[in-house]
């Protein structure tokens, strides 16, 4: 055994001390170690075989065997059922591989530049065995998971953890039976009355989630008491067109790009929740989909609420990047506001602007939609133009009074 591997062993027992008490120091869901005696002893020890195995295998080059990842793997189960939770795993493992290879550097400066040559083997070595037994650790994290959780809370991790980039990803895919796509199309359900979570709904969220093939998760509620349901949508059968995109081309301006069966999954999970939502969506690479979800969020916002009964539709950023902009400007927003108020002394005035721009300006679908007589839509579209002196049927009217519908019924005007 050469010098650095050595100065490895020598120091082992000392540095297994150390990852445990920086595991206590820095992770808060570590604390019970120092109540729990027992518990400290079995994480030293861990620590301790790690760093044995690693000073016995390295100087060769010789790969973990299948015991070795199978005592890896119980530690993950350890750990998850002792109730770590995904954020701690992970803390885990990042305060493991750079206490590693600190420990690393400092046998190596012992040796006071010399060992370079068994640095490098080292290196080599601990590249892909760290990598193997990081995927053993995951395994068995994830095996007592789908023992004890149930399978919506098992969907709704795989959701976090594709949202926040965690290869544990992989392995709860497989444990709920999903493939993972290289697109997705996030979607968010914005609920300004969000259901209580019951069994019941849970139960046909469940359903749904099995039918559709989609991880969905609950997000936080708003500081305005809002709540909102997120859904990845797999892009697999139009991803290819992303690829193949001109320059500079925003995949949320493409509708193309949107997954053909969204509008039934929306219309699915809008029943089941059975109240008035909102519909956001934003595609990207899976490995973007952190980012999707932040627009999908806005664009959510911006969207008008819509009655379960009502068939909601997904909006994407083409559907109201006016909105969104006005948004951002208060005393343009002031004014579609001022707009808003005067239809409010006419006859259902907003709600047939509504109808008529959802129908394209169709006057008989519109009418139809309405249940009313295309004189008497005549007649409010006129008094529309009477009250804000903007015909809705011109370029002007479409574009003003198509936003002020919106901004509206988005609920942004409480």
């Amino acid at each position: 055994m050469g010098s650095l591997f050595a100065e490895l062993a020598r120091q082992a027992s000392t540095n297994a001390r150390r990852e445990v008490e920086t595991y206590t120091r820095e992770i808060p869901e570590f604390g019970f170690l120092d109540k729990d005696p027992r518990a400290r002893v079995e994480t030293l020890e861990h620590s301790m075989w790690l760093r044995h195995r690693t000073v016995e295998l390295s100087p060769h080059n010789s790969e973990l065997s299948d015991d070795d990842l199978g005592y890896i793997a119980s530690m993950g189960e350890l750990r998850a059922g002792a109730g770590m939770t995904l954020d701690a795993r992970q803390q885990v493992l990042r305060v493991h591989t750079a206490l590693m290879l600190r420990e690393i550097n400092e046998a190596t400066d012992a040796q006071r530049g010399g060992g370079v040559d068994e640095l490098m083997r080292m290196m080599t070595w601990f590249a892909p065995q760290g990598e193997r037994g990081i995927s053993a650790y995951r395994q068995g994290f994830v095996r007592v998971l789908r023992r004890r959780m149930p399978y919506t809370e098992q969907v709704a991790l795989l959701a976090r953890s594709l949202l926040n980039g965690d290869p544990i990803s992989a392995e709860l895919a497989a444990a709920v039976d999903m493939k993972l796509p290289d697109h997705c199309a996030v979607t968010v359900f914005r609920l300004p009355d969000p259901p209580t979570v019951d069994r019941f709904l849970e139960n046909e969220i469940e359903t749904l989630v099995k039918a559709h093939q989609v991880p969905v998760m609950w997000g936080p509620e708003g500081g305005d008491g809002s709540g909102e349901l997120i859904a990845l949508v797999p892009l697999t059968p139009r991803a290819e067109a992303a690829e193949n995109l001109p320059p500079h081309a925003d995949p949320d301006l493409l509708p193309d790009l949107a997954p053909g069966h969204l509008p039934d999954l929306v219309r699915d999970f809008a029943l089941a929740l059975g109240r008035p939502c909102a519909v956001g969506t934003a595609t990207a690479p899976l490995s973007g989909s952190a980012d999707a979800l932040d627009r999908a969020r806005r664009i959510s916002r911006a969207a008008p609420l819509r009655p379960a009964s009502a068939r909601p539709r997904p909006h994407a950023l083409a559907d109201v990047f006016v909105e969104l902009a006005v948004a951002d400007v208060p005393f343009v927003d002031a004014w579609l506001r001022s707009l808003a108020r005067r239809l409010d002394s006419g006859p259902d005035l907003l709600i047939t602007l509504d109808a008529y721009y959802r129908h394209d300006m169709h006057r008989g679908a519109t009418a139809t939609a309405l249940n009313v007589h295309t004189r008497t839509l005549d007649y409010r579209l006129r008094r529309v133009r009477e009250l804000t002196g903007i015909d809705p049927g011109s370029t002007r009217g479409v574009r003003t009074l198509s936003a002020v519908v919106t901004r509206r019924l988005s609920g942004a005007w409480r």
